[in-house]
């Protein structure tokens, strides 16, 4: 059975759909930065998703190729995921999307190593004869959060937010998104496939002690 890490580590994956606080520890990720609309037809987001999917299955398939990664185990490639933020915005601004700035991201295993990954950049590039040279290892350490079950349209978002920062206020906690503190999303359901009212995304918020 491939190793899930949906399931494995559901409290940061699969929270129920009421706020809670949690802090979440340093992983790797493959990444892709840029800006602009999501939504955007052949934009630069969607071309990221497509760089970031042709690493990851370079990597998960790396076990059937001559380059075998020690400490490879079987899994199942993590959900895309995303941090976001606008220039002079507090929060998001969901009116304005093409000012979004983002990472795009997916989660590596422990045992991919930067030249696992660099080895990973080379054969996608020559095996499917496209650039990869956007994408680059990420580790980022979020620490202590508010975060929820999002269900429903990525711009009903506002609501499960306002939801959060309640709880976090009556918590003791303040909001704490700064330049490296972001908004982050985790998208569980595939948007192509799922009607808008059935979307599961994990919405996560950077918070510190409150200090009123």
């Amino acid at each position: 059975m491939a190793f899930d890490y949906k399931k494995e580590y559901k409290e940061f994956y699969m929270p129920k759909d009421r706020p809670a606080i949690v802090t979440v520890p340093s992983m790797n990720y493959i990444a892709v930065r840029g800006k602009g609309d999501p939504n955007q037809e052949d934009g630069e987001y969607k071309q990221a998703i497509g760089l970031l999917y042709g690493i990851a299955f370079t990597i998960k398939m790396s076990k059937k190729g001559d380059h075998q990664i020690e400490g490879y185990f079987d899994y199942v490639v993590p959900p895309l995921e995303g941090f976001w933020w606008q220039d002079g915005v507090q929060g998001v601004d969901y009116a304005h999307k093409e000012t979004f700035n983002w990472i795009s991201v997916i989660r590596l295993p422990d045992f991919v190593t930067r030249e696992d990954f660099e080895w990973a950049i080379s054969e996608a590039t020559k095996k499917k004869k496209e650039d990869f040279s956007k994408v680059e290892f990420f580790t980022y350490e979020e620490g202590l959060c508010v975060q929820c079950m999002h269900l429903g349209p990525y711009d009903d978002e506002p609501e499960t937010v306002e939801k959060m920062h309640e709880y976090m206020t009556g918590q003791g906690y303040e909001l704490d998104i700064t330049s490296d503190r972001l908004h982050h999303e985790i998208y569980l359901s595939d948007a192509r496939k799922v009607a808008p009212e059935k979307l599961k995304t994990v919405i996560r918020h950077p918070v510190k002690q409150s200090q009123k």
